[in-house]
Parts: structure tokens; C-alpha cells; sequence
């Protein structure tokens, strides 16, 4: 069940209705409610894999107690190591099994050596690397004595699959979403408001920015060799939005979902592409997940602290484990290892924390200094990418050096009459940059429709969402996945 699809706009009023008018605001019923709920969500897509999100549920809720319980420091950290290796070894076999047997096979032939051994056709369940990542947390963070283990079922297991956040993200933290769930929820209607303005905007995002650069970046990528520099650029630059508006998209939804139930999830973007350096960038764009890395992964290693050479060593172990986690491809790693290098001479000059408010704060424009520094690092982000959206390493290598030697070999006016045959109308660009006037407009708040819009008079407020909303019905036939779906 995708949040852009006619099941999830019956689905979600129901839950809706149940949870404020029938459970009497009991609690106990409540969470039951949103259990059931968020497990229908979850088989809608494949009830087969439905026994490994719960599976994973009880292996870590019995290790938190068993953790808590234990006296012992030996059989702390064994509870602790049942319940890491077992997540990260489902997590590895259906993500990443046959990633390692090609990649060990092409090595052998490398050598004149021709194995034989079976890949699998393996399906990836939806949501396991961000369930699972959930689950950890939750363990770590009772052996680190961060928190004392839940003693209800239920609500862990809500805070585990809760399905405004089950197949993407954000990825919680038990000491921020249990509370939550565990504590008397009365219905808010301002809350709710915001909530569905919410929705709307990350609705917005998807259906109209998402899925239209989508179609175009599809057709540029897919077929890169048929087109010049220009195109390819484009192709590039599209991409960067339309991964930003679908991800971003669905993370709007989620929280501004999350929020009609009484609940706040962790915000998971924050404006990225108005970041003046990639460490900012790095702040902004998929908050969960580099926090998440940043608090298990980078500061027990050591962090920014010590030698040169661990400092090094620290941030390409991130980056890479940050790329490797996108998925089994030597495409993502060449992504992380990219923002690895782009960020090591700002942490290696002490400037990677220069940036940590929002930029031109009070301020209608930014100055030319700021504006140069969002356009490089955005140009930096762009590039990037190209290895995230490729097939392969070496369709990259090969798109890179088709959009650089296109600007010198092939002739402009040919690209720009193919730019015009794909149809690139007035309409979408004036679109993309209401998108971006909007998005720059409430860069400061939570997000970007949070405030736009709140003091004009109710007809025009209202006028302007309902425009959002035909929007939305005019270009939204495309009815696509989301992209981190597939993670």
C-alpha cells in the first residue's frame, strides 16, 4: 500500500475514525489498534514476509529484557550479539547475498578462475534495513542503560512497525517515539490541521515534482548514450530533485500521518539544497540515518577525535556503511566514498561545523557569498548522485564522460531540439519553481508549507490548496514507487 494510492486514502480515514471516536481515547485499545493496523499496512504489499517483521519484533523485545535482567557483563554483551547478528544476518541475506557472491565470483575471474554457485532470487522485504535499524537501537540503547526495557508487547512492537514510518523511515529512537505511545494521547485539532497540511505538501512533492522529474530522468538515464551534454546535465539535475521530493515527499506524509494519531516522529530533512557545504548538507538530508550512524557507528569508533589517520578512517567507514546500507551495488559505495572525500577537508580544517544555522536566517535573500556556496555544494551533491541513479560503475563513468565531452563534441542545437521533443513544457517549470519559491520561503520551519499561506484571508488560503490539490490530479498518473522503498 503506497501513501499516493486510492487504498491508503480509504485506509488511513478508517484507522483514523477507530482511533479518535470508537477506542474512547483508551490507550491500551489504541495502541492495539494502530498494531493490527500498521500489520494489515504491511501485508498489503506481502504477507509472507510478514512473519520476519515480527519475528525481529520479539528477538529484540525479549533481548531488551534479557539485556535489563542479566547481571553478568559476558552475558549482557551475548544478548546483545544474538540480537545484532541474527537482524544483520536476515538483513544481509536478502539484501545482500548475492551482491557478495557476484562480486566473489567476478573476483575468481579475475584470477582465470571459474566457479560455479548459485545467486538466489531473492526478494527484498520492503522496509527490513529501517525496521531492523529500529530494533537495534532500541537493544543498543538498553545495554548502553540509555533507557529500561518496555515491559508491554504492544507497544513495542508499535514502536517497531508503527506504518506512518514502517517501509521508509524516519528511523526512531526508542527514547523519543516509546514515551509517545506509552502515555495517554488526547485528540488535537490544531495538531491534526498541521497534520494534513503536512501531507498535503509531502503529497505534493511526490505526485507533482517527484513522479514528473522522474519520467524525464528515467528517459535520460536509461538511455544517456542517445544524448549530449545538455541533456545529460539536465538528466542529472533532475534526478536531485526527484529524489528529494520523493523521499522528502514521504517523510512529510509520515510525519504529518503520525501527528493526526497525537505522535511526533523525528524530523528527517531540513531543507538540504540550501546547505552552503556538504557537512551541512550532511545535517540536513536524511537526518535519521546519519544521526543514527553518527551515535552507533562514528563516535564509538572514535569520531572526529585522535590522529589524522583515524579521523580519515572514521569518515570513510561512515560514508561507505552510509552508501552500502542505499543497497548491493558498487554504485553506492562510489556515492559514499564521493562525500567522504567532499567532507574530509572540512573536518580535516575544523570548518565542517561553520554552518549550523539555516541560511540568510531573517532574511528574504541570501548574500552572493551564500548563494555561491548553495550552488557549488549542490553542484558537488548533483554529481554524486549520477553514481546513485547509474546502473552500474561503469554506466557512471560513461554517463560523466557523455555530459562533459557532450558540452565539446556535440552540437547544442540537436540536444536542445531533443530536450524540446521530450516535452519539457512551460507548465512544469513553472511548477518547479513555485516548489522552490515555497521551499525557500519556509526553509525555517519544520517544513515548507508549515507557515506559508497562515495569515492570508481563509478563501485564499483555501484556494491555494485546492490549487495544490488539482495540481496533483493533473500530473499525478504516474502512480511510481517511492525510491526508498527499494532500501
Amino acid at each position: 500500500m503506497f501513501f499516493n494510492s486510492f487504498s491508503f486514502a480509504i485506509f488511513l480515514p478508517l484507522v483514523f475514525i477507530l482511533y479518535w471516536f470508537i477506542t474512547n481515547e483508551n490507550i491500551r485499545i489504541q495502541n492495539i489498534l494502530l498494531l493490527i493496523s500498521s500489520y494489515f499496512f504491511y501485508a498489503c504489499w506481502d504477507y509472507r514476509f510478514l512473519f520476519l517483521l515480527i519475528f525481529s519484533t520479539v528477538l529484540d523485545y525479549y533481548s531488551g529484557i534479557k539485556i535489563y535482567k542479566t547481571e553478568n557483563a559476558r552475558f549482557k554483551k551475548l544478548w546483545l550479539w544474538i540480537s545484532i547478528s541474527i537482524n544483520l544476518g536476515f538483513l544481509g541475506f536478502f539484501k545482500y547475498y548475492n551482491f557478495f557472491i557476484t562480486s566473489f565470483l567476478e573476483a575468481l575471474s579475475g584470477f582465470g578462475i571459474h566457479a560455479n554457485i548459485w545467486t538466489l532470487n531473492i526478494i527484498l522485504p520492503v522496509g527490513i534495513s529501517f525496521y531492523t535499524f529500529h530494533g537495534l537501537s532500541y537493544v543498543l540503547d538498553v545495554y548502553k542503560n540509555k533507557i529500561i526495557p518496555v515491559k508491554s508487547f504492544v507497544d513495542y512492537s508499535v514502536f517497531v512497525s508503527f506504518f506512518p514510518l514502517l517501509v521508509a523511515g524516519p528511523i526512531e529512537r526508542a527514547t523519543h517515539l516509546l514515551p509517545q505511545i506509552q502515555k495517554k494521547r488526547n485528540f488535537d485539532y490544531t495538531k491534526a490541521v498541521d497534520g494534513l497540511r503536512q501531507i498535503l505538501w509531502g503529497l505534493f512533492k511526490k505526485v507533482v515534482i517527484a513522479d514528473t522529474c522522474a519520467e524525464y530522468t528515467n528517459m535520460i538515464f536509461d538511455h544517456s548514450e542517445w544524448y549530449g551534454g545538455t541533456s545529460l546535465l539536465l538528466g542529472a539535475v533532475l534526478f536531485a530533485i526527484q529524489i528529494y521530493g520523493d523521499f522528502s515527499g514521504y517523510s512529510d506524509i509520515a510525519l504529518g500521518t503520525a501527528r493526526l494519531f497525537g505522535m511526533e516522529l523525528l524530523r528527517n530533512f531540513a531543507f538540504p539544497y540550501f546547505s552552503r557545504d556538504i557537512a551541512e548538507f550532511w545535517r540536513r538530508w536524511h537526518i535519521s540515518l546519519s544521526s543514527w550512524f553518527r551515535d552507533y557507528l562514528y563516535i564509538p569508533l572514535g569520531g572526529s577525535k585522535g590522529s589524522i589517520w583515524k579521523k580519515v578512517r572514521n569518515t570513510f567507514i561512515i560514508f561507505l556503511v552510509s552508501g552500502f546500507w542505499h543497497g548491493a551495488n558498487w554504485t553506492f559505495i562510489a556515492w559514499g566514498a564521493l562525500h567522504a572525500i567532499y567532507f574530509l577537508p572540512l573536518l580535516l580544517s575544523n570548518k565542517n561545523r561553520n554552518h549550523l544555522e539555516t541560511v540568510a536566517s531573517g532574511r528574504l535573500l541570501p548574500t552572493f557569498k551564500e548563494s555561491i556556496s548553495m550552488i557549488s555544494t549542490f553542484g558537488l551533491v548533483v554529481f554524486a548522485w549520477i553514481f546513485f541513479r547509474a546502473q552500474s560503475i561503469e554506466h557512471a563513468f560513461s554517463y560523466i564522460k557523455g555530459m562533459f565531452a557532450g558540452f565539446l563534441h556535440k552540437s547544442f542545437y540537436i540536444d536542445t531540439v531533443k530536450l524540446i521533443s521530450m516535452k519539457i513544457g512551460p507548465a512544469i517549470i513553472l511548477v518547479a519553481l513555485l516548489f522552490l519559491i515555497i521551499e525557500w520561503i519556509g526553509r525555517e520551519e519544520q517544513y515548507a508549507l508549515a507557515k506559508v499561506g497562515l495569515k492570508w484571508p481563509k478563501p485564499v488560503r483555501l484556494t491555494f490548496y485546492y490549487c495544490l490539490v488539482i495540481t496533483m490530479c493533473i500530473w499525478g498518473n504516474n502512480n511510481q514507487q517511492f525510491i526508498y522503498f527499494q532500501f
